[in-house]
């Protein structure tokens, strides 16, 4: 029986052997594929700084630490900062112990530090929330890093906007007034100047090298609490958010809350990958998706303001719009991609190159477009002047279009149109006509035409039943400009285009919604 329940004993032990020794080698394999990154912490560190901002409005002093600014402080918040003493105020580096700073914010960052950009589709961000520091939100609190050692700092541009008084503090506790060289909302970059030498300035990343899934690195000021260190991995590369910026933003879980804007990203061998400036957040706090601009586009817009105190862009002068499936069929597209341009405006570098509404971009140089989020960072990257090549999808053919790029304003024109209405009383609208695909129409007269922002021709459309025109996503008040390529300028003419489509037959239909220009497709029904 002993040797019996021994040897059973014996049994039992082996799985439990085998299973502990796979365990300590999973742990062991884990362990070694982990990175490293209290070393990089150390070496990382000097090249953040905080950084304190006042708007114009505000008369509130600057604040070091949670609570200083009349804001309420939450009973955790007290008792740790009751425990802790100076050392939670900011005493300390990191590696030395850790400290406290303030947020920043854009749409959304530390005291609203990262901004936020209305969530989309595909990753879209929320930013950081405003920064303010004071229950009107009088401080801006947010972090930044040495770009060059003669005392240049990058940060974001919510972070700083409207400042009268900007104060930048080194690791070493050294504080210094900065003057802010100049800052660019489209790409929400600021640069700050500090009188300081011989500073620690970041080694820059080459961001075409890196992957998603390569470990990265957060240093900033979330909540307040200043040298904060937190990391993750690449999500993702190349989103292009649902914003007027002119950024490719990396995607990351690191962790990034109000109070990061403006810090640093980086990679494992301590090179500034990006610089953290939003967040997609429903309440807005960090939940896994953060964005940084990546440090290429960040350091191109810190040299022109550095040189220049602007930033110059390219501009092509197109109302583009997305390539769905419905639209990819109507073109006779395999697939949906590229950049659908539902308008060319007067006057600008795409009318004088020949490119025209209906035209797809499939490719800019030598870069597919995918989507036309795509397309806006790359036109934006070219110097004005340059000229570009641009391969096209226009009725069924690959065409080769060369452009020579513009200069985006400042401000964009107002109706999106480019172009002068007449001014005269005009004539009135004609009679509704027909029913066609089940919709009503109505030609435009001139009047009409001038309140609608249409250039030329366009018929309105009084009533929408059943039918394909429903089906299309037609509603009351558009204004049909084309039908298959073949412009609309009467409900006359309206019913004869429609007479002819090929029953089955799925077409592009340009209509214009409030002021704004819009592809439809249009599947016309077989014949009974």
């Amino acid at each position: 029986m002993h040797i019996v329940a021994g040897r059973k004993t014996a049994v039992l032990a082996l799985p439990l052997l085998i299973a502990g020794s796979l365990l300590a080698a999973c742990s062991s394999e884990r362990s070694a594929g982990l990175p490293e990154l209290a070393g990089l912490v150390e070496k990382v560190s000097p090249t953040v700084v905080n950084i304190s901002a006042v708007p114009v409005e505000s008369d509130a002093p600057l604040a070091s630490a949670p609570g200083s600014d009349g804001r309420p402080v939450p009973d955790w918040l007290k008792k740790f900062l009751e425990e802790h003493g100076d050392s939670a105020r900011g005493g300390n580096a990191p590696g030395d112990g850790g400290s406290t700073d303030e947020p920043a914010d854009p749409p959304t960052d530390s005291q609203g530090d990262n901004r936020s950009d209305s969530p989309g589709g595909n990753g879209d961000g929320e930013g950081f929330p405003d920064e303010g520091g004071g229950p009107g939100g009088e401080q801006s609190l947010g972090s930044g890093f040495i770009l060059w050692s003669d005392g240049y700092i990058i940060t974001n541009h919510h972070v700083v906007k409207n400042a009268k008084e900007i104060v930048v503090r080194l690791s070493d506790r050294r504080q210094f007034p900065a003057e802010l060289v100049g800052s660019d909302e489209r790409s929400d970059l600021a640069l700050l100047k500090i009188d300081a030498k011989d500073l620690p300035a970041v080694k820059l990343a080459d961001v075409k090298k890196a992957r998603v899934g390569d470990w990265v690195l957060a240093i900033g000021s979330p909540f307040g609490f200043d040298y904060t260190v937190t990391a993750g991995i690449i999500s993702a590369k190349g989103r292009n958010l649902e914003t007027e910026q002119y950024v490719p933003f990396i995607q990351t879980d690191a962790a990034v809350n109000p109070g990061n804007s403006g810090g640093p990203l980086f990679n494992l061998k301590g090179e500034v990958i990006g610089v953290n400036s939003q967040i997609y957040s429903q309440n807005g706090g960090f939940q896994g998706v953060a964005f940084a601009i990546p440090i290429d586009v960040a350091a191109k817009v810190a040299k022109s303001l550095k040189d220049t105190g602007r930033v110059r862009r390219g501009w092509l002068g197109i109302v583009m719009q997305e390539v769905d499936r419905k639209l990819a069929a109507s073109f006779g597209m395999d697939k949906p991609g590229g950049a659908l341009l539902a308008r060319v405006l007067a006057d600008s570098p795409a009318q004088q190159s020949g490119l025209k509404a209906g035209d797809i971009i499939v490719k800019f140089n030598d870069t597919e477009i995918a989507t036309s989020r795509t397309l806006k960072p790359l036109v934006g990257d070219v110097t004005p002047g340059e000229t570009v090549t641009l391969e096209v999808l226009r009725e069924g053919r690959r065409v080769t279009v060369k452009v020579e790029v513009g200069e985006l304003a400042e401000q964009d024109v107002a109706d999106g149109s480019g172009a002068a209405v007449p001014n005269d009383p005009g004539t009135a609208p004609a009679e509704p006509a027909g029913r066609p695909l089940g919709v009503v129409v109505q030609t435009l007269g001139d009047i009409e035409r001038r309140q609608e922002k249409v250039v030329s021709g366009g018929v309105r459309v009084v009533d929408v039943g059943p039918g394909p025109g429903r089906d299309a996503g037609l509603i009351a008040g558009d204004v049909i400009l084309s039908i298959a390529n073949t412009e609309i300028d009467s409900a006359d003419r309206y019913t004869q285009v429609t007479d002819r489509l090929t029953p089955g037959q799925t077409v592009p239909m340009l209509v214009q919604r409030q002021g704004a220009p819009l592809f439809l497709a249009l599947t016309v029904p077989p014949k009974q």
